[in-house]
């Protein structure tokens, strides 16, 4: 479908942009083919530009006509996306488009992520740029690389590379509510040696696997009470105790942004030992279904015999260390905010596990609005590191909050804005994810920032989906802002 899933849609010079955006592979940290459709698109359309040594963009869009000496706008998304997909679904990040698909209202993918978060964002900006409609002031079009993954776009943005002081961030994810805060994060990762030994010679290799769950964003999802596919793993193995078995293989999760919705193990069982583990795990399943019937319903333990035995297995006392390491580490909200009703203050993420030959690494991820917290909840997956004796913990240098100011100028522009478009008060919210405004207003001291987007369900996982009627919402006020920065202009 893709091209079609557009046809129809309002404004149309937005979803045109969003469907060329989403034809061109743009996985975090391989970024060169947008940053080439960038390039291309700007040259087309007669806007200069500037790239930095990261890869970051600025294009410098001239004023509306008589509104030259407005002040400078700062228009910014990032232009990576999260690359995951459903087993099943054959997909290359690196090659193919995404396929979009339209739903009962909403524009989705065929079995991958969607990439609105934030090609609706870059999409906006491209759109600004062209369309006669809008009146703004000059504005500067910042699209910075590898948010995803690093924030390494935004962390490596030198001083004088923008020069407003006003910035729209457009990377939130509901409708009818302006964001003024983020949360601080970091990653913490143990790594271990794997001592191996021989397997029993009559031991045959069988999988157990779990599949079905929602996943989803480690922040913003991080409070849905949905499973971690890790931990069920692990669980699932503990109840495997009085049983003979090795386990060979282990792997779960994909990216430190995404709560794991898949994991499985290979195990070398004995033969006659099959048909206790399968009710076993049948009867775990049915547990894990009631435990998690509202949150994550669909969740599957599958166990199975497979063909290619591991030429070793795991020594005992490293598989008992490491199913009891997955079972201690902390994984879920640690804190609400006191300040902000239903808001998570501090959280930490299980989000991957991964072989390499006789290595096994462990990601995790640690958010927080406060930076002591964020520091606490590091130092406690730090230190079941610690306990479970890893040879190595890496602590990354993570990345600061974004304090909220009520009193903004241009948060006061947009709640105007807002009630004059839709009669109604917009929500002001802070939020439990790693928005660049934090790391921008760090770098370039002044800055005032406000961040809003259109309703995005299920970012960071193969369910994303972006709501076709709050993209035109979105972008109306858009356009209702720039246009009300202006009026100071010629009164």
């Amino acid at each position: 479908m893709s091209r079609k899933a557009i046809e129809g849609l309002k404004p149309e010079i937005l979803w045109q942009r969003f469907y060329e955006i989403s034809q061109v592979p743009r996985p975090s940290k391989k970024e060169e083919k947008i940053r080439e459709y960038l390039r291309k698109t700007l040259n087309e359309i007669k806007i200069d530009f500037d790239e930095d040594e990261v890869g970051n963009i600025v294009a410098r869009v001239p004023a509306s006509k008589g509104y030259e000496k407005a002040d400078v706008v700062v228009l910014q998304g990032h232009i990576d996306m999260v690359c995951e997909k459903n087993k099943a679904t054959t997909h290359d990040f690196e090659n193919d488009p995404i396929k979009l698909l339209r739903q009962d209202g909403w524009i989705t993918a065929n079995g991958t992520t969607l990439g609105s978060d934030n090609g609706i964002g870059v999409a906006a900006a491209l759109a600004v740029a062209t369309d006669q409609d809008v009146v703004h002031g000059p504005l500067e079009l910042l699209f910075t690389v590898d948010e995803e993954t690093g924030l390494t776009g935004a962390n490596n943005l030198k001083p004088g590379f923008i020069s407003g002081k006003t910035l729209l961030n457009m990377d939130s994810e509901e409708d009818g509510a302006f964001y003024v805060g983020c949360s601080g994060g970091m990653d913490t990762m143990g790594e271990f040696d794997v001592p191996k030994e021989s397997s029993h010679i009559d031991a045959l290799p069988y999988e157990l696997q779990v599949t079905g769950l929602k996943g989803g964003h480690s922040g913003l999802d991080i409070n849905t009470g949905r499973a971690n596919a890790i931990k069920l793993l692990a669980r699932a193995l503990q109840q495997l105790k009085n049983v003979d078995y090795r386990i060979g293989k282990i792997d779960g999760g994909s990216l430190r942004n995404a709560i794991p919705r898949e994991a499985e193990a290979v195990v070398m069982i004995n033969p006659v030992d099959e048909k206790q583990i399968t009710e076993i795990i049948s009867s775990f399943e049915q547990q894990l279904l009631i435990e998690y019937k509202i949150t994550d319903g669909g969740l599957k333990i599958n166990f199975k015999k497979i063909a290619d035995a591991p030429a070793e297995v795991f020594e005992k006392s490293f598989s008992d260390n490491l199913i009891n390491l997955l079972l201690a580490m902390p994984h879920g909200v640690i804190a609400m905010s006191q300040d902000i009703s239903g808001l998570v203050e501090t959280s930490t993420n299980l989000a991957t596990i991964k072989m390499s030959e006789n290595k096994l690494s462990i990601g995790t991820s640690q958010r927080s609005s406060i930076e002591s917290s964020k520091r606490f909840i590091n130092s406690s997956v730090a230190s079941v590191f610690t306990l479970a004796k890893a040879n190595n913990i890496k602590v990354g240098d993570g990345y600061p909050g974004w304090k909220p100011d009520m009193k903004s100028k241009i948060l006061k522009t947009s709640i105007e804005v807002f009630r004059e478009l839709f009669k109604k008060e917009p929500e002001i919210k802070a939020i439990h994810a790693g928005l660049e405004c934090g790391i921008l207003g760090d770098r370039n001291h002044g800055l005032d920032m406000v961040s809003f987007g259109p309703t995005i369900e299920g970012a960071h996982s193969p369910d994303e989906r972006v709501n076709i009627e709050t993209v035109e919402k979105f972008y109306n006020l858009l356009k209702g802002i720039l246009k009300k920065l202006t009026e100071n202009v010629l009164s």
